[in-house]
């Protein structure tokens, strides 16, 4: 054992230098030297079986001590962990970086969140300050329009229905121009007409209405061109009034006229029934336009703010989507940080203990065995039946050496002995 221990004294002293360890000429002598070793204990014992089992022990034990005396030799194995430790270390750090960062994204994310909540409450009594041209108070003008407006619709209803139907399919009974203008049988004789002539006097009205939203919507549009096309409509909308005013102004004068008198565009013009028809039916469609068009503007100061707080629940939701996901990263940080802790506290415990390297003994642990029975061979001048017993024995001893370690169908290079 003298002898493995001062080659292990010159292993040390080599450590420093990684080209002669590991050279072959260092290896071949160290193989040499547990094979002399278990040769020469074998020769003095006569192979004794018992003798055998104590000198592998102190093989064990004196490489144990030496390998752990080799503080150079333990760093290199323990170089492994190291990295890997500064690895999960690396990883710790990023975690814990990240979770700050995610923590400063939640706190800034929960106070646009109550930013826009606040906000919501805010802009009904003030909403110019976030830019919203309306009345605080719109409701009341709203609401005013609005009863106005249905009046006035129902008028226009009556109205045309019942002026369409005079001008283009009644055959007049009496001069009176309320009958003409107002007959409350309109729709239904129109029924009772046709159908066509139902659609033609029950869709006229509709016409009208298409108009005068078209007014309002091109009243919201700047420029020459939207003014342009405003006059237009209103041009359009008289001229149809015109039309159906002479139509009926016509009926009424041929109603009372004698044979061949004719009704001409100058008679018309010149008569207060004429002019009584075109006002009864465009002025009061001027009025529902302006009606209308207020209503309209009113509804949209309302739907402003409705819009605004539309929006800001939609970003409010999206806000507590994003507040979700964060959290669940932080979740996943944390979990990550504590598998992390769990893997350095692990690998910490294997670089403060001691790595026994398993193949670099059962090398030398053959070598030794190896020596003991050539020894046995050559040098005990036995029968071969009790070489063979002797053999056997020594390697039952062998083999309950190496289960008492642990040691038998080892496939990893080193046994870590950690400090917990």
């Amino acid at each position: 054992m003298e002898n493995i221990k001062k080659l292990f004294t010159l292993k040390k002293g080599t450590a420093k230098d990684d080209v002669k360890e590991n050279s072959e000429e260092l290896k071949e002598q160290i193989r040499i030297t547990y094979y002399q070793s278990g040769y020469g204990a074998s020769t003095k014992a006569s192979g004794e079986p018992v003798t055998f089992g104590v000198g592998l022990k102190n093989l064990y034990n004196s490489f144990e001590d030496q390998c752990r005396k080799q503080l150079h030799e333990q760093k290199k194995l323990k170089q492994p962990y190291v990295e890997e430790q500064e690895k999960y270390k690396t990883e710790l750090k990023k975690r814990e970086t990240a979770i700050g960062i995610l923590e400063v994204q939640i706190n800034n994310t929960s106070s646009a969140i109550d930013e826009k909540k606040a906000d919501m409450i805010a802009v009904k009594q003030n909403p110019e300050k976030y830019g919203i041209d309306a009345d605080k108070r719109p409701k009341a003008q709203f609401y005013i329009g609005l009863l106005l407006l249905l009046p006035i619709t129902i008028y226009l209803f009556v109205f045309y229905i019942s002026a369409s139907y005079s001008g283009f399919f009644k055959d007049f009974e009496t001069d009176s121009l309320t009958a003409a203008i107002f007959d409350a049988n309109a729709l239904n004789k129109a029924i009772s007409d046709g159908v066509l002539e139902a659609i033609f006097v029950g869709t006229i009205p509709f016409v009208f209405m298409g108009l005068g939203y078209l007014v309002h919507m091109f009243h919201k549009i700047k420029g020459w061109q939207a003014i342009l096309k405003l006059l237009s409509l209103f041009v359009l909308t008289f001229i149809f009034d015109v039309i159906l005013a002479y139509l009926i102004e016509k009926k009424i004068f041929l109603f009372d006229a004698v044979v061949g008198q004719q009704f001409t565009p100058t008679d018309a013009i010149q008569s207060v029934n004429f002019w009584g028809i075109i006002f009864a039916g465009f002025v009061v469609y001027i009025i529902w336009g302006l009606v209308f068009d207020f209503v309209m503007k009113e509804h949209e100061n309302v739907d402003k703010i409705k819009a605004f707080i539309r929006a800001k629940k939609d970003e409010i939701r999206n806000l507590a989507l994003s507040l979700e996901e964060l959290n669940g990263k932080i979740d996943m940080a944390k979990h990550e940080i504590t598998l992390f802790q769990g893997k350095i506290s692990e690998l910490q415990s294997k670089i403060d203990g001691f790595i026994f390297p398993v193949k670099e003994y059962l090398h030398y642990h053959y070598q030794y065995k190896e020596g003991w029975y050539q020894a046995i061979n050559a040098e005990l001048a036995l029968p071969k039946k009790e070489k063979d017993e002797l053999r056997d024995s020594c390697e039952s001893v062998a083999n309950q050496h190496l289960q008492s370690l642990n040691l038998t169908e080892m496939d990893f290079q080193n046994l870590i002995f950690t400090t917990n």
